[in-house]
């Protein structure tokens, strides 16, 4: 059998994987094949050691294909993969929030004269202040107490759209529960909860403020959702592709294989669909504080994990009435962002350009 191991079939690659100058990027290709049979990768001869093969190639292009061939006895035989250059990428890292409804109902209920007044939107832009953070900010059309986005005035529109460069609103759901709404559901459930958000978002933050979504509630839809989500504006979708005490989840239902390498490096593309899948690195309401900078720095010390951080947290755990209340939660992400920011990575949205480039 001939096979390409390494990269991986939709391996987004950067100048971290290999050396890149003028010509392009130069990768390792490594691979399988039967002993003693004669294999060249994009027409580059490979060094053999027993049923390893081992070659380099320059990747000059976009999306490009990488091919093994090797001739035997039934002929010519070939394995492909391709891979994406992510030619101009430089280190960054952008912030994604889940589950946003309590500061839009709190914004609504209490009318303050600034959208700044509520303390939740304060704390995110004092952290753009002192670190230009940006910050996608998913949320949900209606309240587990009945409150909906349509109650929500327009009067702050203004603040929204002054506001835009650093943050910008994105569907995630129609409401938290029932848990796993799209897991099962068809693509037209999930594209309609998106088109009703995204009305709202336009009514009261204007169109500079709505984001495509990036991270669907529990991470999970059908295979026939990803075309649908393409075709309305999705590139990237950010999930955990970790194994957990139940397997893998919120993986967006990707394969075993699939989610295994994606959860040891950054990103991974979809051909079929279009979309890249990215890695969460750190959710700031399951990390404690004292393991964030241990957390990063190991992250930053492999170069699989180095070149993108995807941080992530939940809204609901910075508010005192909730059952799950941290503390620290406000903490937790300056640790983040200050880590991030003193290692010169730039913040980004995944929206824009290639991953944020």
């Amino acid at each position: 059998m001939l096979r390409i191991d390494e990269p991986f079939h939709g391996a987004v690659l950067s100048h971290r994987h290999g050396v890149q100058d003028e010509r392009g990027l130069t990768i390792p290709v490594t691979g399988r094949a039967p002993l003693d049979r004669r294999v060249t990768v994009n027409g580059v001869g490979a060094a053999r050691e027993g049923e390893r093969f081992a070659a380099e190639v320059t990747i000059t292009e976009r999306e490009q294909d990488v091919i093994a061939v090797m001739d035997g006895t039934l002929g010519r035989v070939e394995h492909t993969v391709r891979v994406v250059w992510d030619r101009e990428s430089r280190p960054r890292w952008r912030f994604s929030i889940d589950d946003n409804v309590y500061w839009l109902r709190d914004v609504a209920r209490q009318g303050y004269d600034s959208l700044f007044d509520c303390f939740y939107l304060a704390m995110l832009k004092d952290f753009n202040e002192r670190y230009g953070a940006k910050f996608t900010v998913n949320i949900y059309f209606e309240a587990e107490d009945g409150w909906r986005l349509t109650e929500f005035p327009d009067r702050y529109r203004g603040e929204f759209e002054d506001s835009a460069d650093w943050l910008v609103l994105a569907c995630h759901a129609y409401a938290n529960e029932p848990d796993r709404p799209y897991q099962s559901a068809r693509p037209e459930k999930l594209i309609a909860d998106i088109r009703a958000v995204d009305e709202q978002i336009v009514r009261i933050a204007g169109e500079a403020t709505l984001a495509p979504p990036t991270v669907i509630h529990w991470g999970m839809v059908v295979p026939a959702a990803l075309p649908a989500l393409y075709e309305y504006g999705v590139r990237v979708l950010s999930g955990s592709f970790r194994p957990g005490p139940g397997g893998r989840d919120v993986n967006y239902r990707q394969d075993e294989e699939r989610s295994e390498w994606i959860a040891r490096n950054e990103a991974l593309k979809d051909f079929e669909s279009g979309i890249v899948f990215s890695n969460i690195d750190l959710c700031g309401n399951t990390i404690a504080l004292e393991r964030i900078e241990p957390a990063l720095e190991a992250l930053a010390g492999d170069p699989c994990t180095a070149e993108i951080m995807d941080l992530f947290t939940h809204e609901q755990y910075f508010w005192p009435f909730y059952r799950n209340y941290i503390p620290d939660h406000a903490q937790r992400l300056d640790t983040m962002i200050r880590w991030v920011t003193e290692r010169g990575y730039e913040p980004v949205f995944f929206h824009e350009g290639f991953l944020g480039i």
